[in-house]
């Protein structure tokens, strides 16, 4: 059995919020670690993953909270991604990937700054701990780039959860 701790990413892009629960618990996801600045999602469709909700949805499934906003891009860099956005004419909700400028930048301005150990320590010890921000495909947002350093410099196994099709 592998001992290796484990994370997954996920959006809130995609979901309800029983799809959601339903995709945690499949996962087997026993921590999430909501890495957004603003813990607010726009629109009716996504009011469940606003803080407060969030949290009251979580508790009632079994699964902890964390809030780690020393992971949460800066509004001068979620400026610099809206900037790309606009240039390739890609609308809220549908990126695909994140600007050069932006991984760049977050790497040296956030990350690299960061003290991961203890959010390693915090991951559990049965099942899995996740990774919270809002868009549906991890490529496209910077919980990737945190997955990434986790498994590179914590040995930390990942994967990315998906909504179904």
């Amino acid at each position: 059995m592998d001992s290796a701790p484990r994370v997954a990413t996920v959006g809130v892009y995609g979901f309800s919020a029983e799809s959601f629960l339903r995709c945690l618990r499949d996962a087997d996801v026993r921590l999430l670690l909501d890495v957004r600045q603003r813990r607010g999602v726009r629109g009716p469709e996504y009011a469940w993953a606003n803080a407060r909700r969030l949290q009251e949805l979580l508790a009632s499934a079994g699964v902890a909270y964390a809030h780690h906003p020393e992971l949460a891009p800066t509004t001068e860099l979620r400026r610099v991604q809206y900037a790309e956005d606009d240039r390739r004419g890609v609308g809220k909700g549908s990126r695909q990937v994140l600007a050069e400028e932006y991984v760049a930048r977050y790497t040296a301005e956030i990350l690299d700054h960061a003290d991961l150990v203890p959010l390693v320590d915090a991951l559990p010890a049965e099942g899995v701990g996740a990774l919270l921000c809002v868009e549906r495909d991890p490529e496209a947002c910077h919980r990737s780039l945190i997955a990434q350093r986790l498994a590179d410099r914590h040995h930390v196994a990942v994967e990315h959860l998906r909504p179904r099709a």
